[in-house]
């Protein structure tokens, strides 16, 4: 059995991490490219949402290079994405390809059935082993999310440029290289170290931004452009609404992003009060979260007929008149230029900081007329 999956941000790193436990040969597809998105934009619906045509292409990828059994997370709700898995099957299999396709369920679906999954991945595995498995590998990921957040922190702070990248890596390395609990934990104090010790400069007077949008377009670089890093690159300090391990996790608590579940659904309620699907109702509530804590604008990212993101999309604007923060909607296809991404951030960037200087300064001018 030679397994591969799309990529999706760090899932790559956990599943190779699990796979080398259960002894199953893991093939991860090459980087997405531009070719990937061609090869899915060719063999999918037309009206079918970015993340169906770029893991299309990410499998046909895999398979090329010798894959022969595909994985594939399920879903549930009024979202496309629960039927992903077979539409991918029906494409890739009407193209001649020998493979076996296997749906992993989510947690919240049921811990048993999502166990019983994977026995079908590692039939040498018992169902003790394979749970503790993927405890230990998802504790791993976990460390991978937290690098990366710490990442967004400390990038628009650094001193040497490509600093927070080369850290990264070497947090990375140290990281894949631990397997057991002990290793790990030696490995996570490790890359927290090497994260902590990014040379930063003080600056007070910087710009937050956070990031809300459908998982799958803020998770995977390819289809932000790099967007979190681009914004790190000119002194933004990012923070993004989701993380890997907190999606596919069991927990409500969101220990990566640091808001529960709950929290999200009670800032949301006096907009969105019911589920819509996707991160439709996580986007409102977590949008309305970074306004009160003070940020100064909100970008949301999702991909062009994305249902529940287009219902956040339309209540967004009564939330940046009632917290008085510029919020910015991406709506992503094959279409979309990264230099129109581009020049949108610029102008959004320009806002915001004319808004914060102007703030400044009439709080300036509130002082001195108090002192006089």
């Amino acid at each position: 059995m030679k397994i591969t999956s799309p990529h999706m941000g760090n899932i790559y790193l956990l599943l190779g991490d699990l796979f080398k436990r259960f002894e199953v040969e893991y093939i991860p597809p090459p980087p997405t490219t531009n070719r990937t998105l061609q090869l899915g934009i060719r063999y999918s619906p037309e009206f079918a949402c970015l993340p169906l045509k770029v893991t299309v292409g990410n499998f046909i990828e895999g398979i090329e290079r010798g894959a022969d059994t595909l994985v594939m997370a399920g879903g549930v709700g009024p979202c496309r994405f629960g039927y992903y898995a077979e539409v991918q099957k029906r494409i890739i299999g009407s193209l001649g390809y020998n493979f076996n396709m296997i749906t992993v369920e989510p947690i919240g679906a049921g811990l048993v059935n999502f166990v019983k999954t994977f026995k079908k991945l590692a039939p040498k595995s018992s169902i003790k082993e394979i749970y503790k498995s993927i405890k230990t590998s998802f504790i791993k990921a976990q460390v991978f999310d937290f690098v990366e957040k710490k990442a967004f922190e400390a990038r628009a702070f650094e001193i040497k440029k490509g600093a927070t990248n080369v850290a990264v890596k070497h947090a990375t390395e140290i990281l894949n290289s631990a397997f057991t609990p002990t290793e790990l934990g030696e490995a996570k104090a490790e890359a927290f170290r090497i994260m902590n010790a990014v040379e930063k400069k003080e600056e007070e007077d910087y710009l937050k931004i956070g990031i809300v949008g459908e998982f799958f377009i803020l998770l995977e670089p390819f289809c932000n452009f790099d967007m979190c890093e681009w914004l790190g690159n000119r002194g933004v300090l990012v923070e993004r609404s989701v993380y890997l391990t907190d999606w596919i996790g069991s927990s409500k608590e969101n220990p990566v992003a640091g808001i529960g579940e709950e929290e999200i659904k009670k800032a949301a309620k006096p907009y969105l009060s019911h589920f819509v699907g996707g991160e439709g109702l996580p986007t409102i509530g977590n949008s309305v979260k970074f306004a009160q804590r003070g940020f100064d604008g909100v970008i949301q990212l999702f991909p062009f007929t994305c249902m529940p993101d287009t219902i956040a999309k339309s209540i967004l604007p009564k939330i940046s008149r009632d917290f008085d923060i510029p919020i910015l909607s991406f709506v992503i296809d094959e279409q979309t230029a990264k230099a129109g991404v581009i020049t949108r951030l610029e102008a959004f960037l320009d806002l915001i900081r004319a808004r914060k200087n102007s703030r400044f300064k009439a709080k300036e001018k509130v002082v001195e007329t108090v002192n006089c």
